[in-house]
């Protein structure tokens, strides 16, 4: 990735972080960046092209804040972390963005489809790992891998929808306790 493409990525997730997508035109979001929309163009292809690529990112960031975590602390203990994490309201708009374009790629819109590469399997590598970390074989690591997978993005779907940060934790909660009980 060229270093101004770059730039330009970094420069959009912490501003859809800030301000959230709402919207906002390419044009208006070149100008908040510093730039101008052909150069967005040039780099990410679309609107879309540079939403999936902001996705992405933080996407990437959450897999390694995942991978850097689960080996300090229990299947329980690192689940409670993570959906801390990804349940503060900082990320909301992130986490909005990212159900936003995920149902638009399903739906196969133009520029956005390119999320759908990855997007589960990129998150099964590093439950995976954790899993056979904690003493899970190879099968059933992956299946527990999908499993968290499906509750978090669940839960943090339900969180955006309905705002209920008690339920959604109280459902955590239990998911986690579950490992306990193991």
């Amino acid at each position: 990735m060229s270093e101004a493409r770059q730039r330009l990525l970094d420069a959009a997730v912490e501003h859809l972080a800030e301000h959230g997508l709402t919207d906002l035109s390419l044009r208006q979001l070149a100008t908040a960046l510093g730039t101008s929309h052909r150069m967005l163009i040039y780099h990410f292809s679309s609107k879309e092209g540079l939403l999936v690529e902001v996705i992405r990112a933080v996407e990437l960031r959450q897999r390694e804040a995942f991978a850097d975590h689960y080996s300090a602390g229990s299947p329980a203990e690192v689940l409670r972390e993570f959906w801390r994490r990804l349940s503060d309201p900082s990320m909301w708009p992130h986490e909005r963005l990212f159900f936003e374009i995920y149902g638009q790629a399903l739906q196969g819109r133009p520029g956005t489809t390119a999320l759908l590469d990855g997007v589960v399997e990129n998150w099964l590598e590093p439950g995976v790992r954790a899993a056979e970390h904690w003493g899970l074989d190879p099968a059933t690591a992956r299946a527990e891998a999908r499993l968290g997978l499906a509750v978090m993005r669940g839960l943090l779907l339900d969180l955006l929808a309905t705002g209920d940060r008690e339920g959604t934790t109280a459902a955590l909660e239990h998911f986690a306790a579950s490992y306990e009980r193991e």
